[in-house]
C-alpha cells in the first residue's frame, strides 16, 4: 500500500465515521436546532467523499446546493417559527417506536445486502474525465432531463414551505382591543419577566 492510498483510506475511514455520527445526532438529538446543524455536517462529510471519488463539480454543487441552500433554508425555517408547544406524551408510543426501528433495520439490512453482494470492481487506473462540468451538462440535459427537472420542483416546495412555517398569523386590533377599526398587526411572542436583582445591604 502506497503513501497515497492509505491517506486516500484513513480519509474515507473518518468522513466515513463524521457522517455516521452526525447523522444519529440528527435523529437522536432533542434540540432541533442542532440537529439542522449536524444535517450540514452529514452533507459536507459527503462532499468530501466526492472528492475522494475526483467529483470535484459534484462536491462542489453539495456543498452550495445543500449547505448553503437547502440546510441553511431549514435553519431560518427552524429559527423563525414562532411555536413552543409542550410534547404530550403519545399513548402506545413503544408500538411506534418499534415499528419504526423495525423499518430503519430493515432498510440498513437491505442496503448491506446490496453492498455486499454487489461486485464493486476497482480499476487499475482511473479514465480520463476532462471537464467534468461539461460531461455533467451534457448528461444532465440529455439522458437525466427529467430527474433534474424533478429536483428543482423539489426544492421549489422545499422553500415554500419553509416560507409557510415561518410565517406568523395577522390578528386584527379589534379582537385585541375591542375597536372597530381593522388594523392588522403581528403578534409578538409574550416576554418573560425578569427578576430584579437582590440589592445587597453594606
Amino acid at each position: 500500500m502506497t503513501l497515497a492510498e492509505g491517506t486516500q483510506l484513513v480519509s474515507f475511514g473518518v468522513l466515513t465515521l463524521t457522517t455516521i455520527v452526525a447523522a444519529l445526532g440528527v435523529v437522536l438529538l432533542e434540540n432541533i436546532v442542532y440537529s439542522a446543524f449536524l444535517l450540514g455536517g452529514v452533507f459536507i462529510s459527503i462532499a468530501g467523499m466526492y472528492l475522494l471519488l475526483n467529483a470535484d463539480f459534484v462536491a462542489a454543487a453539495q456543498i452550495l446546493v445543500y449547505v448553503g441552500a437547502v440546510n441553511v433554508l431549514i435553519l431560518f425555517a427552524i429559527m423563525l417559527v414562532n411555536k413552543r408547544e409542550p410534547l404530550a406524551p403519545l399513548k402506545n408510543g413503544w408500538i411506534r417506536r418499534g415499528l419504526t426501528a423495525l423499518v430503519c433495520f430493515g432498510l440498513f439490512a437491505l442496503l448491506g445486502v446490496v453492498s455486499i453482494s454487489t461486485p464493486w470492481s476497482v480499476l487499475p487506473e482511473a479514465p480520463n474525465v476532462g471537464d467534468t462540468a461539461l460531461r455533467l451538462g451534457q448528461h444532465f440535459f440529455s439522458d437525466f432531463l427529467l430527474p433534474f427537472e424533478l429536483a428543482s420542483v423539489l426544492l421549489l416546495i422545499a422553500m415554500i414551505g419553509a416560507i409557510v412555517l415561518a410565517r406568523r398569523e395577522f390578528v386584527t386590533s379589534s379582537a385585541v382591543d375591542g375597536d372597530d377599526n381593522l388594523i392588522f398587526r403581528l403578534p409578538e411572542r409574550p416576554r418573560e419577566p425578569i427578576a430584579p436583582e437582590p440589592v445587597e445591604s453594606k
